[in-house]
């Protein structure tokens, strides 16, 4: 039995859509303060605004980088990840550079996440690496969990939102097995109700990216 309280605190809520203004990104952070959600995940251009929304509240920062679709390059990640720390962000979510991933080239998408916790780790934020399992195999899920693990990164977590799917239990389920021991795991994409939710918290999902946060949370208890 979770409570609203439990889900909110492992609640990313993210406001990531290109057409995202100013004011949303200020709106979501005082719902954040508001609900006591855990954590708010912006783009690069809003970590210092959310900062300043955010200032004295509970609720952590989190940037994406190289997103939504992991082709930069990674001295591009290196640099968005120090500028984003630069700003106020605690967590990083990066992208993993999927083609090379899909085209078995597994030591530059190792190398990829580490330039990325070169940058993050002395600092003390948190990396978490999106893999977009939408488009893995489950055998890639599970490799793509261990590139990430030995990359020294915290999380790894399901999707954008901007893939050709959602977070599925099937893909978590792989991700729990395979490192959920020594890694945090993220469900990410499609989380918009709170059975859904508590679902992959479960399952042993450590972490939720959420854009409709209020709707989960008052489908919830007490």
């Amino acid at each position: 039995m979770y409570t609203r309280a439990q889900v909110a605190k492992v609640i990313d809520h993210a406001v990531l859509k290109p057409v995202a203004t100013e004011q949303d990104v200020i709106k979501a952070a005082k719902m954040c303060r508001a609900r006591s959600v855990g954590n708010l995940c912006v783009r690069p251009c809003d970590a210092a605004l959310a900062t300043r929304e955010l200032a004295g509240s509970d609720t952590t920062l989190a940037v994406v980088v190289g997103f939504p679709h992991g082709a930069n390059r990674p001295e591009v990640k290196a640099l968005e990840t120090r500028l984003a720390i630069d700003d106020g962000a605690t967590e990083i979510d990066m992208v993993m550079n999927i083609g090379q991933f899909l085209a078995g080239r597994y030591d530059a998408v190792q190398k990829d996440i580490g330039a990325v916790v070169k940058e993050a780790k002395p600092r003390g934020a948190i990396v978490k690496v999106i893999l977009e399992t939408c488009w893995l195999k489950p055998e890639q899920i599970a490799q793509a969990c261990k590139l990430a693990e030995a990359a020294g990164a915290d999380f790894v977590k399901t999707s954008t939102g901007f893939g050709d799917g959602p977070a599925t239990p099937e893909a978590i389920d792989i991700m729990v097995k395979t490192v959920g021991k020594t890694m945090g795991v993220k469900a990410s994409g499609g989380v918009r109700t709170w059975d859904v939710a508590v679902g992959f918290l479960r399952q042993g999902a450590t972490r939720l990216g959420v854009g409709s946060t209020e709707a989960v949370l008052d489908g919830g208890s007490q």
